[in-house]
């Protein structure tokens, strides 16, 4: 097949006008002006017309999970709160609930255009009922160990044999208050080829709680019989760092690169400054629009960004936000005053986060050699073509994954 647009977005050098790619089994196989691409290759001609085609969006941290509370949570008074509240909506949740809370999801991500999604699940023996995702899909499996910090072996091995169902996987120790110090090391150990990811300085409460061993969230997780010892000695990345750094062995086989580290939304200048001694960055997945709904302290996009982080967004889940579609998520980074530009934007939604998944060789682009997943939007003459596509606020009428419509 070949596939010919008005401009063809490679994110690989300079977008092509009147461009073409030409498409073999999965694979993209060429990527031209059309006359030289329908010169070089046979195959069905589809003229997109005056659209623009793009690589297929990444969103890089989800919980589709939760896709059946869109709007069923109003804001609350704290984080604590929204934890107390979201608890009580899942108790009301069966297997086949969550079941069609995951389909309906993958359903609206690709209405917008998402071809790839990192999904965080709480039931990765769910995934045995999901063979076959609409989109690509790596599966995290999402550990808690507070309530059985004597289960930590048995929850992740558990996990692991629930997430040999799927094609990618990783795992991912939920937050530094609901997971162990054990929890974080056993995914380290895990395996090289695991990927992890976690959530990490989202909240004020979560800094009032490490910190200064005070606050609505430190009283909640005390509650339900957390060991507090840990509370009262650094900010939370402090803590995550030290963490990571406690044994000489997991140094050496892992590294901060293996991490996506999700919203970091609260830094201290101590932990800025920790952050510059960082050679090999974690990647991090920000969801600007789960942001505002919480009203967390500003996201400091232009100061990582400065520092070399991989940033990358996703949509958080719909317990915090109105839709899964990562346009909107663009259009928040610029709302929010980024300095960032409209192509550095669109990058986070595509080569970043083909890097956080260790595909920076097969997706993200437009280039021979890399998987066929592409979408196309409308598009009009502008000397801003990431502007427009930024800006875009439809669904997706076109949508290719694997080479395939």
């Amino acid at each position: 097949m070949i596939v010919r647009a008005r401009t063809v977005v490679t994110m690989d050098g300079a977008p092509i006008k009147n461009g073409a790619v030409a498409v073999s089994g999965d694979r993209i196989v060429d990527v031209e002006k059309f006359e030289q691409i329908k010169a070089r290759n046979a195959g069905t001609v589809v003229d997109l017309g005056e659209q623009a085609l793009l690589p297929g969006l990444i969103n890089a941290h989800c919980h589709l999970d939760y896709t059946c509370l869109r709007g069923r949570i109003p804001r609350q008074k704290s984080f604590s709160d929204w934890i107390r509240a979201i608890n009580a909506e899942k108790s009301k949740l069966s297997a086949r609930d969550y079941v069609a809370s995951i389909n309906e999801g993958f359903a609206e991500t690709k209405r917008f255009g998402t071809t790839t999604i990192a999904n965080l699940t709480a039931f990765p023996e769910l995934i045995r009922q999901l063979p076959h995702p609409p989109i690509r899909t790596w599966w995290f499996a999402e550990l808690i160990d507070v309530r059985s910090p004597n289960r930590t072996d048995e929850l992740v091995d558990s996990a692991i044999e629930s997430l040999k169902s799927a094609q990618e996987y990783g795992l991912a120790p939920h937050a530094l208050f609901t997971a162990s110090k054990n929890m974080y090391q056993r995914c380290e150990e895990a395996g090289a080829n695991v990927l992890l990811t976690t959530h990490l300085a989202e909240s004020r409460e979560e800094m009032e709680m490490f910190r200064d061993a005070s606050g609505p969230l430190y009283e909640f997780m005390k509650s339900i019989g957390r060991d507090m010892g840990d509370c009262g000695l650094g900010t939370p990345l402090e803590k995550f760092l030290t963490l990571r750094d406690s044994s000489t062995a997991l140094r050496s086989a892992r590294n901060d690169k293996d991490w996506l580290v999700a919203h970091l939304n609260e830094l201290t200048e101590t932990d800025f400054e920790l952050l510059k001694t960082k050679t090999k960055k974690f990647h991090v997945a920000h969801s600007p629009r789960s942001h505002e709904y919480f009203g967390h302290s500003q996201f400091q996009l232009n100061r990582l960004h400065a520092l070399g982080f991989n940033i990358c967004l996703g949509t958080d889940s719909l317990a915090s936000n109105e839709s899964l579609n990562l346009f909107a998520e663009m259009r928040a980074v610029q709302r929010n005053g980024s300095a960032i530009s409209p192509e550095k934007i669109f990058e986070m939604v595509t080569v970043n986060p083909a890097a956080a998944l260790q595909q920076h060789n097969a997706l993200g682009r437009i280039r021979p050699g890399f998987r066929a997943d592409l979408v196309a939007i409308p598009c009009s003459e502008s000397r801003d073509l990431f502007g427009q596509i930024v800006a875009f606020a439809g669904e997706i009428d076109w949508v290719m994954l694997d080479g395939k419509r």
